[in-house]
């Protein structure tokens, strides 16, 4: 029987993974001239899912192999201002500068090899005052397209800098509601910027007096050039007043199914794919659902929602009685969402794109129709907060997906067939994380758990863990080969003192052009706090 060539779906998959792509030799330095090798332009990491099919994989990275892991050292460090002890933003690197958000309304644009600042954006004039009650950090990852970096904040803008000086090119609130948050990092394409937006409303649902809920998640496309509002696309419709509560206030449905994660886009059917967060109150609406809609028009193509009735807020984490937690009536009250961003791969002659969940299952789609093709349970489902589950997002390296699990008794890593979700090796976090070195000083904040995306290179793994610990793996065998402790008090390159801590969510490291980025410091709720940028170099 005649074997069946790849199509051109499959080989344009390929080549945007890099896999048919090798770099240019660098070119001599002209007398006089920085003598670090040139940054060649496939080896960059340019917005948090890496490329737009969201492999989160590096290709171009031929320094740090699994013979040379072992030798990595810390190269610099990097010490934000003390608030809310916690790190989110991953950063984008492209052509030798670092691009990073901080939660004092400040963005920073560094030196990728040496740390030295080269300028900063301050946004305060933009979005309002910024303190330790009121923090207006910036959690999403920055994305980087010709002369502009794309990020947002928590009071809701979006923000398009001139890459090399940091002017304001372009501002825009994403939504009206006054609980709107950008944690969805931007993917750029065709001259279109694509984000998700959230809210903060679950958290204004935990005061019994706040009339709940009234948000509603979107996927906005903008113009890359002007921050002109192409489409929108709706996860919920409006919310409407069905009464008040014993005390008088009213209650609104439906709410919620807010955008955490970033999309990701397949570019020759031009589909955007993107998921949701939970209902906050009410029936309908797209809560926990993967959605595939028209690139150029935001229509819809396809959607599955994989949990049919999750009702969340964090009044359900209050002690009773529970303000604005209508899901602990009928046990609804799960928090399943979807943090993640989805990943677009080939397999079986089959364009797939696949996703993990809060509720610890990895769910596989057919990209073109969103039938589902395979799914794999990789922890035992923890309601009311969802902390077993997968959070922020996977890697796949044309080989194998790598998935890691958030508190999940402990958080464990796992390599996967991309075509039947087979588990090809599972690694814990090892035992000993929270009983070594600087997590035993926080034994009420250390868990054996992963909060933080995969990132994946040629042979290498990288994740970190709320342990404090950011491990390196051989991703044939899921052996631990190199291990860094990030619990430790550093001086930065900006001259500021500072901890480490839980290796942070909302993204994972970057590896680009042979050095490792990154972020050390999370919630106190969730971890161990801390505020510092690692670069590690061979």
């Amino acid at each position: 029987m005649r074997r069946r060539g790849r199509s051109a779906v499959a080989l344009a998959v390929l080549a945007l993974m890099g896999t048919t792509l090798t770099a240019a030799p660098a070119p001599a330095a002209a007398p006089g001239a920085d003598s670090r090798p040139a940054i060649m332009l496939n080896g960059n990491w340019p917005g948090w899912q890496k490329d737009v099919l969201g492999t989160r994989f590096n290709p171009a990275e031929k320094k740090i192999t699994q013979s040379t892991v072992g030798n990595l050292k810390l190269k610099w460090a990097f010490v934000f201002p003390d608030i809310d002890g916690a790190n989110g933003s991953q950063p984008a690197v492209v052509d030798g500068v670092l691009y990073v958000g901080s939660r004092d309304s400040k963005f920073y644009a560094l030196d990728a090899v040496t740390g030295a600042t080269k300028w900063v954006f301050d946004r305060t004039p933009i979005a309002g005052p910024s303190d330790v009650n009121n923090p207006n950090p910036s959690r999403s990852g920055p994305a980087v397209s010709g002369n502009l970096v794309v990020f947002g904040d928590n009071r809701g803008y979006l923000y398009a800098l001139n890459k090399e000086t940091g002017a304001l090119v372009w501002q825009r609130r994403l939504s009206d509601h006054p609980a709107t948050v950008v944690t969805s990092s931007s993917l750029i394409f065709n001259g279109k910027v694509y984000v998700g937006v959230s809210s903060s409303e679950e958290q204004y649902a935990a005061n019994d007096q706040y009339p709940c809920c009234t948000f509603r998640g979107q996927l906005v496309s903008l113009d890359l050039n002007t921050g002109a509002v192409v489409w929108r696309h709706y996860t919920m419709p409006p919310a409407v007043q069905v009464g008040t509560t014993p005390d008088g206030v009213a209650r609104y449905e439906s709410s919620g199914a807010a955008v955490w994660g970033s999309p990701v886009i397949e570019p020759i059917s031009r589909t955007v794919y993107f998921a949701t967060g939970n209902n906050y109150t009410g029936a309908g609406g797209d809560g926990d659902t993967v959605v595939a809609v028209n690139a150029d028009t935001g229509a819809l193509r396809w959607k599955q929602q994989m949990t049919e009735s999750d009702s969340w807020t964090v009044g359900c984490l209050l002690p009773t009685p529970k303000p604005n937690c209508e899901g602990l009536e009928d046990g609804t009250n799960l928090d399943y969402d979807f943090g993640a961003t989805p990943n677009i791969f080939y397999a079986n002659n089959r364009l797939l794109v696949g996703i993990g969940q809060k509720s610890g299952i990895y769910h596989t789609f057919d990209a073109r129709t969103g039938q589902v093709v395979w799914q794999q349970q990789l922890s035992i489902p923890q309601p009311n907060g969802g902390k077993s589950g997968i959070q922020w997002g996977s890697s796949y390296d044309g080989r194998r997906l790598y998935v890691a699990t958030w508190e999940a008794n402990p958080g464990t890593l796992f390599a996967l067939n991309p075509a039947t979700g087979a588990i090809q090796w599972t690694t814990p976090n090892p035992s000993n994380g929270c009983s070594t070195g600087g997590a035993v000083a926080f034994p009420d904040n250390c868990h054996l758990a992963h909060i933080s995306a995969v990132t994946t290179t040629p042979g290498l793994v990288y994740e970190g863990s709320t342990d404090g610990k950011f491990r390196v793996y051989n991703s044939n065998t899921g052996a631990v080969l190199w291990s860094y402790d990030t619990v430790r008090t550093f001086t930065g390159v900006n001259g500021e003192t500072g901890s480490g801590g839980s290796v942070s969510g909302n993204g994972g490291a970057v590896v680009a052009n042979g050095m490792v980025y990154v972020q050390s410091g999370y919630y106190n709720f969730y971890g161990i706090p801390g505020r510092v940028l690692l670069a590690f170099g061979l």
